[in-house]
């Protein structure tokens, strides 16, 4: 039996609530068991919830199974949900459709509980192993967090959400650990990379959000994702990095700005549109990033004007 703490989730689909019943004295014990007898609001529910598996009936009102399924295929952030339909129609034909809408499998009722069990495990261990493989895919070998693939998918996926949500500010910090190349020079390389992976430790403590990111850019650069975050939160955000990386008293001997390892950082937010590009926003946050190198270093510069001069030439 799967312990409590690490028990996968279903989501379990079906406008009647004697049918859910069935399902769940069949799979309480061994999964956190999520409903909804509503299958408008199926794809809300996966994208707030994320589970790893749904059972999706068929025949419901206002929006069929099929139709709910493939709504959940056509986005980026739900396509990877295995979906189970549980319905009376055994046809082959309601099946074959019920495959090209993007469901996994097909379970006809009268619900068999060997069978259920037995098809819900093998399908949520395999959703299972490829999150696992996905997750070492986007991860950065040396410190273990996100690495600059899924940094550039991560910002992608959260720019097209803020663009569907409307008023949502996205936010960018960019992030270069100042004199890295005399720290490597003095103290070694492999004193370097452990420098570098207690800064990814406190990057990773400081993200309070489960919806933030903090991913190593590449060399001794990093840079942190903050959906639904102002210009002046974002700031915030920044100087309690800096605080955090300094309080780690890091020696750098070498360092023309502290006896410490220090960081300079580059901040912008803004509220993404259909005409404008993400770019807009990366270019601004990296020109900030530069010019907190160019200003002394160990400082956290801001994108304003600049960012707003940006936007009125692209529109």
């Amino acid at each position: 039996m799967i312990r409590a703490e690490e028990k996968p989730v279903i989501l379990i689909v079906d406008d009647e609530t004697a049918n859910i019943e069935v399902l769940a004295k069949q799979l309480s014990a061994d999964y956190r068991l999520l409903f909804t007898t509503d299958p408008a609001k199926v794809c809300q529910l996966a994208e707030q919830k994320d589970p790893d598996l749904i059972l999706l009936d068929v025949v419901m009102p206002g929006m069929d199974g099929y139709e709910v399924c493939r709504n959940l295929q056509g986005r980026d952030s739900t396509r990877d949900i295995p979906v189970i339909f549980v319905t009376a129609m055994g046809e082959e034909r309601y099946e074959a459709i019920g495959f090209e809408a993007g469901g996994v499998d097909y379970i006809t009722k009268p619900i068999k509980p060997f069978l259920l069990r037995a098809r819900v495990k093998t399908h949520v261990e395999l959703k299972l192993q490829n999150d696992m493989l996905k997750q070492l895919a986007s991860q950065d070998g040396l410190t273990g967090i996100a690495n600059r693939r899924r940094l550039d998918e991560f910002l992608n996926h959260e720019w097209g959400r803020a663009i569907r949500q409307g008023n949502s500010n996205l936010a960018v910090i960019f992030i270069d650990v100042d004199y890295f190349k005399k720290y490597n020079d003095h103290y070694g390389h492999q004193a370097g990379d452990e420098c570098l992976k207690q800064i990814a430790a406190a990057l990773a403590a400081g993200m309070e959000r489960k919806t933030d990111l903090v991913a190593r850019y590449g060399g001794e650069e990093f840079a942190c994702v903050l959906p639904n975050t102002s210009l002046q939160g974002a700031i915030h955000k920044a100087e309690q990095i800096q605080r955090s990386i300094a309080s780690l008293h890091i020696p750098h001997q070498l360092s023309d700005v502290s006896d410490v390892v220090t960081l300079s950082m580059g901040v912008a937010s803004l509220v993404p549109r259909k005409e404008n590009k993400i770019e807009t926003l990366i270019n601004a946050a990296d020109q900030m990033l530069y010019a907190a190198k160019r200003g002394g270093r160990n400082q956290v510069r801001y994108a304003g004007t600049v960012l707003s001069e940006a936007l009125a030439s692209a529109t």
